[in-house]
């Protein structure tokens, strides 16, 4: 993912601070009319002019065009990959013979995937115990985690696939 950071032009990043995306942000009216872009808890505003300060969100000052870059592994998911993980975000947590069922795809494919995709880091292993038993099942029934590894995606998996909706 892309670390860089395109601002409209109406915003600078302070040098101070270096807030990077995800940060809780705060912007400063400086005398050249820009507004200066600080972590919420940078020292230097401790000293400011509370009147020239304004609450700031990442969406509101960056383009619409870097919001999100996938890495090149992006260019790696194929559509059996892409249908895994969407199995995961309306089921849950899941396991290969029971996706491979599921979508009508053979065991090994299942299996492969759900590798393929942990190595990417979209999907990761489960590993309490004991998990809440699938939706639209039974609810409010808890399993034992045994016999089977369990996968659940990642905050990389959701944006990954967030992505791949938007874009398909």
């Amino acid at each position: 993912m892309s670390d860089e950071i395109k601002l409209k032009k109406e915003y600078t990043l302070a040098k101070c601070c270096r807030p990077g995306l995800g940060d809780s942000i705060i912007g400063y009216y400086s005398f050249d009319n820009v507004l200066k872009v600080h972590k919420k808890d940078c020292p230097n505003l401790n000293k400011a002019e509370q009147e020239r300060l304004v609450v700031l969100e990442w969406n509101e000052i960056t383009e619409a065009s870097t919001q999100f870059e996938p890495d090149d592994d992006y260019n790696h998911i194929d559509e059996n990959d892409w249908c895994v993980l969407l199995h995961h975000r309306e089921y849950g947590v899941d396991y290969s013979l029971l996706v491979a069922r599921k979508l009508y795809i053979p065991k090994q494919t299942a299996f492969d995937c759900h590798k393929k995709l942990r190595d990417l880091g979209l999907l990761e292993r489960v590993k309490p115990l004991i998990i809440q038993y699938r939706k639209g099942i039974v609810d409010n029934k808890w399993i034992k985690h045994r016999n089977h590894t369990y996968y659940d995606l990642t905050d990389k998996g959701n944006i990954y696939l967030d992505y791949y909706l938007k874009n398909k």
